[in-house]
């Protein structure tokens, strides 16, 4: 996902904002596996309850 990114704006401007973009889109990665819609996980971040995914043994 990070080269397809890298070819739509051409690079990103710090290592920074690269470590964001793959903290978020790692975050939304997870959420759909365990069958979150991104959105409703994104949401629940910004009122204080992000989604944790629990262990599976």
């Amino acid at each position: 996902m990070d080269k397809l990114r890298q070819k739509i704006s051409g690079t990103f401007r710090s290592l920074a904002a690269l470590t964001d973009f793959c903290r978020i889109r790692g975050y939304i990665s997870t959420a759909r596996k365990n069958g979150l819609n991104a959105l409703y996980a994104l949401r629940r971040v910004f009122q204080g309850a992000p989604f944790m995914p629990t262990a599976n043994n």
